[in-house]
């Protein structure tokens, strides 16, 4: 009876570890998105379940590294010691500023842009010249539109890059876009902003996507006459939330269900593009990484849904996202721990 008894209760613990580990392996399941706060510039990093990494942008140099240690925060917090791909969507300093510092803490796998800086400005210049300078001892790789980033697990495109844009993406059917007949015409600018590099990336049914800083000149042609991107369920807001960006017939295009905006407490934030994306069809949240205080209240969202409001003793505090492959995903906001899940 004695030896029975051990039998059945080392048959029930085996069961209980093996249902413990296929919990495990189940939650660990997950895509994570890190939306970092870089006082108004972009740093957002992705790893995959198996660990892989993609990091767009570094944020601004100076202030004593400290993009660079928020980027590491991030890492921590993922679990993972490297950076498999860094992606610069284009050569403007809030974006490809913090890479000198990143190098001398991270070791990254390989660098990824558009190619040469296009724009004509001694700025862009010298920042397009020190990330060469730091970047010398890596593999760096340029990619056009319809160009992976191979992650495993992952699906990720280049829809844009050096002004050109994608003509289809495997796995969407374009289709008309209603909302083009009353969008305007708009200038192209000169800026390194039209050349970012963009991507949308997939994970199962789940759809994220980043243009950089891409202006409305060059969102219209992904959108216009047919909708080559599709919906998506994330969406970092182009440009900062700049009203140079983000206009109507693009935005309501792609019909996301969360955006997150990483603007500065002083930078974009504009209250145009915040109405354009808050009103978007079926938006459900759109989150700030700072409360816009050169804008009004009505043009800021809910202080539950900012990470580093107006008056908090210090900032750095960032969104992360949790996806699933069934298109359902979550997103905390580390500054009040609160979590929202997103059937």
């Amino acid at each position: 009876m004695k030896f029975l008894f051990s039998i059945r209760s080392f048959l029930v613990l085996a069961m209980a570890c093996c249902v413990s580990l296929t919990a495990v392996a189940q939650k660990a399941d997950k895509l994570l998105i890190y939306s970092i706060d870089v006082e108004g510039g972009q740093s957002t990093l992705l790893v995959s379940p198996q660990g892989s990494s993609l990091l767009v942008d570094t944020g601004w140099p100076g202030s004593n590294g400290r993009d660079a240690m928020r980027i590491q925060e991030a890492m921590k917090d993922a679990g993972i010691t490297k950076i498999d791909h860094v992606m610069i969507t284009h050569f403007h300093v809030d974006h490809v500023g913090g890479v000198p510092n990143l190098v001398q803490h991270v070791s990254v796998g390989e660098f990824i842009d558009h190619g040469e800086n296009r724009e004509d400005s001694d700025i862009t210049r010298h920042d397009y010249a020190a990330y060469l300078k730091a970047i010398q001892d890596h593999p760096r790789r340029i990619v056009h539109p319809g160009d992976t980033i191979e992650i495993p697990g992952l699906s990720i495109i280049v829809l844009t890059a050096d002004g050109e844009h994608i003509a289809s993406v495997p796995g969407v059917k374009a289709e008309p876009n209603a909302y083009c007949a009353s969008e305007p015409k708009w200038d192209l600018d000169t800026t390194e902003n039209p050349r970012s590099t963009g991507i949308l990336v997939r994970f199962g049914k789940f759809r994220f996507l980043d243009l950089g800083d891409l202006t409305k000149a060059k969102e219209i042609p992904l959108v216009c006459p047919n909708n080559l991107i599709g919906r998506v369920d994330l969406y970092l807001v182009n440009h900062h939330g700049f009203n140079l960006s983000n206009s109507k017939a693009f935005v309501d295009a792609i019909h996301p269900r969360v955006a997150i905006m990483n603007n500065g407490a002083h930078k974009a934030g504009s209250p145009e593009a915040w109405q354009t994306v808050h009103e978007s069809p079926g938006l459900e949240d759109l989150y700030m990484a700072h409360t816009a205080e050169d804008s009004d209240a009505a043009h800021n969202s809910p202080e539950a849904l900012i990470s580093n409001p107006k008056g908090t003793a210090k900032d750095g505090a960032y969104f992360k996202v949790l996806a699933s492959r069934d298109g359902s995903f979550s997103v905390t906001n580390t500054r009040t721990g609160q979590t929202k899940e997103y059937k």
